[in-house]
């Protein structure tokens, strides 16, 4: 059962998400898929709310989208988005942020930025390509190494995001202000 506290956290999360939307996505051109600001928000709701708040949290931001809410980069949103060749990627976003969260709680369950660092590349970035290029693959009819390949391009900056996250949840477990495990 979640507290009136845990549902206020997880609808500030969504926000968030809905939030790192309003940066205006950067096409790729060679891929269907735009670099947005957005998986920062799956590794923060992970990282900082821990595996089930964090993952509620990115599945109320889902929902949202599915309703038509215009959340996603770019001001898209809709079933028709969730769809489409991106949608691998928005639809695992739950699961990015449950898994970032369980391996924090596991892992890192100090302010060290290191571990928080490692858990938000195993979640954010790992299990939410892990949805995406399969998606990618069978909706855009992309050959599996292009569908494979193009999204390295995203890695670099998703290492960047996945720092962000780190030192940002670091600074709030220090702060004592959202203990992962309440």
């Amino acid at each position: 059962m979640l507290s009136t506290r845990d549902l206020v956290l997880c609808a500030l999360f969504a926000a968030l998400l809905g939030g790192l939307g309003m940066a205006p996505p950067i096409p790729l051109g060679f891929l269907p898929v735009p670099v947005t600001a957005q998986t920062l928000g799956v590794m923060l709701a992970g990282t900082i709310l821990g595996a089930k708040r964090g993952g509620i949290a990115a599945l109320l931001f889902v929902l949202l989208v599915a309703a038509g809410l215009p959340l996603l980069a770019g001001g898209r949103g809709g079933i028709g988005v969730l769809m489409g060749p991106t949608g691998g990627f928005v639809l695992s976003w739950p699961v990015g942020a449950f898994v970032t969260g369980w391996l924090a709680e596991r892992f890192a369950t100090t302010a060290n930025p290191i571990r928080l660092f490692a858990v938000s590349v195993l979640g954010g970035i790992l299990v939410v390509y892990a949805g995406g290029i399969p998606w990618l693959w069978l909706v855009a009819g992309l050959p599996v190494d292009k569908a494979v390949f193009g999204t390295l391009a995203f890695v670099p900056g998703d290492l960047i995001k996945a720092g962000i996250a780190a030192v940002a949840a670091s600074g709030v477990r220090r702060a004592g202000i959202l203990p992962i495990h309440a």
